[in-house]
């Protein structure tokens, strides 16, 4: 688990949030750009590693009613993807077209496939080759892990 410090410093990398403090030694993340009357990107992050980020309508996520993740046990690549995917969230129009999440994965040997999120699947692409395809974000992630391939980029910042 990250520590509330090591959570901080991955956030602070990015330079569109700004910090707010608030009760009980806990720190919010607003995205002051957003195009939404929501702002919190990572709402009540607390010293002994809880927290939250704001998920609301991204795949690829299970939110509270709230439309929250907790984040308490993420790793960094997992926290920085969805912080990115967070703030990519509240940044587009939401009359235009949205863009499909597309996330690179290098394998040990530095192959390098994409996952593309395309019409409600999960496509696994190795160049223009289609390599595989899951119904779940999890599954497509799962098998990735398996087959030992590290995140290299992540959210709709494709």
């Amino acid at each position: 688990m990250l520590t509330f410090e090591e959570k901080v410093e991955i956030i602070e990398s990015f330079p569109e949030l700004t910090r707010n403090d608030v009760s009980m030694k806990r720190v919010n993340y607003h995205y002051k750009e957003s195009l939404f009357d929501k702002t919190v990107v990572i709402q009540h992050l607390h010293p002994n590693g809880n927290g939250f980020v704001y998920v609301a309508g991204l795949h690829g996520y299970e939110p509270d009613e709230r439309g929250l993740v907790n984040i308490r046990e993420a790793t960094e690549e997992e926290f920085r993807s969805i912080i990115a995917a967070a703030i990519k969230n509240l940044s587009e129009d939401p009359d235009g077209e949205v863009q499909p999440i597309e996330e690179k994965w290098v394998g040990p040997n530095g192959e390098e496939l994409l996952l593309v999120e395309e019409e409600e699947f999960w496509n696994l692409y190795h160049g223009l080759n289609l390599e595989e395809s899951f119904g779940a974000y999890g599954q497509a992630k799962a098998y990735l892990r398996e087959e030992q391939f590290k995140q290299v980029q992540s959210g709709r910042d494709s």
